[in-house]
């Protein structure tokens, strides 16, 4: 019931309860007079008249006075207990679930009955339930986001940590001269060079990571010939997997006219972000990646697969959410931050494309990215 409709009825019960006692009295001495032959003008008999003067009585006034008060007091009293229970309640029940809500105890619900009200306080009621709903998702949010968070500074403290004392072993080596051939001299060299690449990688990976947080990641879009772009590519990483004998294979079957809108930094590290996650993972003698351009009439279809050792189904499903990793061991020498692949998914999704991986368990994983095409509008 609304309060509009519950303070009108208070209203109606407070004036014409009273009014109707009053009316029923009066209209109680008229009937009695009317009964006995009263009328204007005509004599009254004087047992008649010594009966109204009795009925005037100033005793007996004070008494119907007092019966219409106690009437009033009464029905002022319901009036009230009724507000009371009606609109006072529920405020202090609203009142009791906000001293929770502020006293972070989210979990606190209004009683059964109370959510049952209708009219303002049931939408109050339903608006409260709402809002406590939204700020205990938000809650769990937060804390689900600073557990990822500190997650991520644990995961690249510790892939850091591997590197730098690498390049310190490597350095002190030098200085001790150690590296006394100038073969050994090159190996050190090479090798420092490498883990400082990889503490570079992280470093990049961290700084994109907040940008994607806060949906600032920085494109500079141009059109890109496809064949040309993945050359240079390949050219990029191709010693460092010759250096870890790991075989590139590249097949493009695009037109060579073939062209797309993207950044080519940032599409270029979508590339590099996929075949580290290959490296991380392949368990074979001889590792493989192969890539391939393939055409999907007005898109392009960009394949990279490994022979590594796979993904099991039900991680395949997680593997581009945020710190998922497959391996939740931080002992493993895999290492990885957890965030490349949701990287590449934001990059490849931010150009208009789409990104999916299928694997199978000891054979390898294959990651397949679409892009639309380039293609110029003709004006008439």
């Amino acid at each position: 019931m609304k309060l509009k409709t519950r303070l009108l009825i208070t209203f109606l019960i407070s004036v014409f309860i009273p009014l109707f006692l009053m009316v029923f009295a009066f209209w109680t001495i008229c009937v009695y007079l009317i009964q006995n032959g009263i009328r204007a003008g005509i004599k009254v008999d004087p047992q008649i008249m010594n009966g109204f003067k009795a009925l005037i009585d100033p005793d007996f006034l004070l008494y119907i006075i007092i019966m219409i008060l106690v009437a009033l007091i009464i029905t002022a009293l319901v009036s009230v207990l009724w507000l009371y229970s009606s609109i006072f309640n529920p405020i202090h029940e609203l009142n009791k679930a906000m001293k929770n809500i502020a006293g972070g105890n989210l979990d606190y619900r209004i009683p059964e009955h109370n959510q049952k009200q209708k009219g303002e306080f049931g939408e109050l009621f339903d608006n409260y339930e709402d809002m406590r709903l939204r700020l205990k998702e938000s809650t769990e949010d937060k804390i689900q986001h600073e557990k990822k968070n500190k997650e991520l500074i644990s995961n690249i403290s510790h892939d850091l940590k591997t590197p730098i004392t690498s390049i310190k072993g490597y350095v002190e080596g030098i200085m001790d001269g150690v590296a006394d051939s100038p073969e050994k001299m090159d190996k050190y060299i090479r090798t420092i060079y490498t883990k400082a690449n990889d503490m570079d990688r992280l470093i990049n990976e961290l700084t994109l990571y907040a940008g994607i947080d806060a949906n600032r990641i920085p494109y500079n879009f141009h059109r890109l010939n496809v064949a040309d772009y993945f050359q240079d590519c390949l050219e990029e990483v191709g010693l460092d997997l010759e250096s870890k004998n790991i075989k590139l294979d590249y097949m493009n079957v695009v037109s060579p006219e073939t062209m797309v809108i993207a950044d080519p930094e940032q599409m270029k590290r979508v590339i590099n972000n996929i075949i580290s996650n290959s490296i991380k993972y392949i368990d074979k003698e001889q590792g493989e990646i192969e890539i391939r351009i393939l055409d999907e009439i007005d898109s392009i279809r960009i394949e990279i697969e490994d022979n590594g050792k796979g993904i099991a189904p039900r991680d395949l499903p997680k593997i581009f959410e945020r710190f998922y990793r497959t391996d939740a061991s931080r002992n493993s020498t895999k290492g990885g931050s957890g965030i490349g692949l949701s990287i590449v998914k934001k990059i490849v999704e931010d150009h208009g494309g789409y990104i999916w991986a299928t694997s199978k368990e000891g054979e390898g994983t294959c990651m397949h990215i679409v892009l639309r095409k380039y293609q110029e509008v003709e004006h008439e």
